[in-house]
C-alpha cells in the first residue's frame, strides 16, 4: 500500500492551494448522499405540498444547485470550477420518516467536484430544515458522504456497500 499524503499541506505543514497546472483534463464526476429525519407529519406536509414558504423540494434543488457552483467561495482551497451539470434529487421515505438527497456534480477539468456535490447535499438538507422548521425544530442530518467519484489521477472511488 502506498503512503498517503495530504495535499493541501506543503513541506512545513502550512495550508496552500494544489497546483493542478500540470493535471490532464478529465471528465470528473461525483455522487452524494445525505438524509433529513423528521417527524412523519412534516414529511406529510412536504409531500402534499403544504408548507407555508413554498415548493420545499424545488427550493432544496435550487438552494443544493447554487451551493455547488460557489463552492470555492465557501471552502478556502476549493478552486472555482466552470460545472458542466449539477443535479439534486430527493427520496421520500415512510420509515425512517425522512428524505434522501442526492447530489451529482460534473465537470471537464483538472480537478475533482466531490466538494461540489457534498456542498450540494449539504446546502439542500439545510434548505429542507429551513422551509419546515416551523412545524419541527428536532430535524436532524446524518449520513452526509461521497458515494462515488470517477476521473482524474485517481480513478474511481465507490463507497463501500455500493459496488
Amino acid at each position: 500500500m502506498t503512503k498517503k499524503t495530504l495535499t493541501h499541506l506543503n513541506e512545513r505543514g502550512e495550508a496552500h492551494m494544489v497546483d493542478v497546472a500540470d493535471k490532464d483534463v478529465t471528465t470528473r464526476i461525483a455522487v452524494a448522499e445525505g438524509f433529513v429525519s423528521m417527524l412523519p407529519d412534516t414529511l406529510a406536509l412536504i409531500e402534499e405540498g403544504n408548507a407555508k414558504k413554498g415548493d420545499v423540494l424545488a427550493t432544496a434543488r435550487l438552494a443544493g444547485i447554487m451551493a455547488a457552483k460557489r463552492t470555492h467561495e465557501l471552502i478556502p482551497l476549493c478552486h472555482p470550477l466552470a460545472l458542466a451539470q449539477v443535479t439534486v434529487d430527493f427520496q421520500m421515505s415512510k420509515e425512517p420518516a425522512g428524505i434522501a438527497v442526492t447530489a451529482m456534480a460534473k465537470v471537464s477539468g483538472k480537478t475533482g467536484v466531490e466538494m461540489e456535490a457534498l456542498t450540494a447535499v449539504s446546502l439542500a438538507c439545510l434548505t429542507i430544515y429551513d422551509m419546515v422548521k416551523a412545524v419541527d425544530r428536532g430535524m436532524s442530518f446524518s449520513g452526509i458522504r461521497l458515494i462515488e467519484k470517477s476521473g482524474g489521477r485517481s480513478g474511481r472511488y465507490v463507497a463501500e456497500g455500493r459496488e
